[in-house]
């Protein structure tokens, strides 16, 4: 027995925590019964699952894809605007979703997969995967302010965790921080600039724990090897 949330994870539908949403909405049944609570177990052997009148089951192989993500390109799978999504951006026959989000305007790393519970755990706060960016702002940073985004500001009516940053070599004239953070809130690293007085010009995903863009142009993708597939599930 599965829980529903969980099964649909594993079928590549989407991350467990957005599985919550469609099942909250009513578009799931279990042998044609809706079903709306995520905790709903799942006889895999028996149970027929739908989502939107469709059947869906676990996919027989696990796709894991690293992305170069360019800007402009929006982090979903699909889009209401028509707008282009990452999955443009891969000729794969699999399903798979977007682990975490990179908003518009901001490119870099992303890892895409259909392992559902993979993408729960790099995903969950408790678990305190790092990501490091490289961010652009429209004038140098002060001393004050750079420890005062290592410690806790508050957006969006939330403390966040502390982060670590620092400067990174100016002599281009391009005032450029790195930033590590372990969170994953909808634009944060803009919205903590932002209460600090600063605007983000350019922001750039470059590492996920272990994975970094290492001979990945912009746009650019690959699957990921054996062995990176087992360290990230050993930060589980």
């Amino acid at each position: 027995m599965t829980r529903l949330n969980k099964y649909l994870a594993s079928c590549g539908i989407a991350s467990r925590r957005k599985c919550d949403d469609l099942i909250m909405q009513g578009k799931v049944t279990i042998n044609d019964q809706l079903v709306t609570e995520p905790g709903r177990q799942v006889d895999e052997t028996t149970d027929v699952v739908k989502l939107n009148h469709q059947v869906v089951k676990p996919d027989a192989e696990m796709v894991y894809i690293l992305l170069n993500k360019p800007a402009g390109i929006v982090t979903t799978a699909d889009d209401e605007k028509n707008r282009k999504t990452v999955l443009d951006l891969i000729p794969e026959h699999h399903r798979v979703f977007p682990v975490g989000r990179l908003d518009l305007n901001s490119s870099g790393l992303l890892l895409l997969t259909n392992d559902g519970d993979l993408t729960y755990h790099l995903t969950h706060p408790s678990k305190e995967v790092e990501k490091t960016y490289r961010v652009q702002l429209e004038r140098e940073i002060s001393d004050d302010d750079l420890n005062m985004f290592k410690k806790e500001l508050v957006i969006d009516g939330y403390k966040t965790a502390p982060a670590k940053i620092r400067r990174l070599d100016d002599r281009y004239g391009v005032n450029r921080v790195e930033v590590v953070i372990h969170e994953g809130r909808n634009r944060q690293i803009r919205k903590m600039m932002e209460v600090l007085g600063y605007t983000v010009r350019k922001l750039s995903r470059i590492k996920m724990g272990p994975l970094d863009l290492l001979g990945l142009k912009v746009g650019q993708w690959r699957h990921l090897s054996d062995e990176e597939v087992k360290v990230l599930k050993k930060l589980n």
